[in-house]
């Protein structure tokens, strides 16, 4: 399985702390097995560019904020995290097809200095068919992410962000897709309600995983990740 740039490998490991010593000493620890670091708002509206700067000397960064705003403000935003240094980063597929389309010419102006990605978060993992906004509960979660998935594709977006439950579901479209919410004891999902385990992911079409608290609150979090690579190459047939 080929893993397109900007990732190095599949794992994305997630630095959800609040301390920027802590997350750089994290980054450091892991970066010979992980492909990229994710860094949402907790750390981003914190310690901001100069973060994202150092930790992507360390290893593909991805900017994790999520942004939904009108078009200007996307598009501002999205330049702006490629500026610091990230190699990656996420909007909301729910800002719309006029929005989206822009967001793909934006991607590939700045694809022309660098490698970059931006990927269109469906529905969050956070959500089940449950607990999800009862204003778009009168269709499955399932039916809303292919609905968002197909809107990102045909904007000229190439990448979005599922959970590993939809994946089959999308399989016929040529996306990058990126799944949140792995864990290797699915009883221990926290906030996450859609799960799944690596190879389960892998087996399935996803792209690159992201891992936070299975790793980072791990006793030993270097031997955790090489747990994790060691179940996803299983699968890719990848060396470390």
């Amino acid at each position: 399985m080929k893993i397109s740039a900007p990732f190095t490998n599949p794992l994305c490991v997630a630095l959800d702390v609040d301390d920027r010593k802590q997350a750089i000493s994290l980054a450091e620890s892991l970066s010979d097995f992980v492909g990229g670091l994710k860094v949402g708002p907790r750390l981003v509206n914190k310690y901001g560019e100069s973060l994202i700067q150092d930790l992507s000397s360390i290893a593909p960064v991805f900017v994790d904020c999520k942004f939904f705003d009108i078009e200007s403000t996307m598009l501002a935003a999205v330049r702006s995290a490629f500026e610091a240094g990230a190699s990656v980063c996420t909007v909301h597929a729910l800002a719309g097809s006029d929005c989206l389309k822009a967001l793909a010419k934006l991607e590939n102006e700045l694809c022309q200095r660098r490698p970059f990605r931006i990927l269109a978060v469906t529905i969050l993992t956070s959500w089940s068919d449950k607990n999800y906004p009862p204003i778009i509960q009168n269709e499955p979660i399932e039916t809303l992410v292919r609905k968002l998935a197909e809107q990102v594709q045909d904007s000229g977006l190439n990448s979005i962000v599922c959970s590993a439950q939809e994946l089959v579901l999308l399989k016929d479209l040529s996306l990058y897709k990126l799944t949140p919410g792995i864990r290797f004891d699915l009883d221990e999902a926290g906030d996450q309600k859609r799960v799944a385990t690596p190879d389960f992911a892998i087996k399935n079409g996803a792209n690159a995983l992201v891992v936070g608290r299975p790793i980072i609150a791990a006793q030993f979090p270097r031997e955790k990740a090489l747990d994790f690579t060691t179940a996803i190459f299983s699968v890719t047939g990848q060396q470390r």
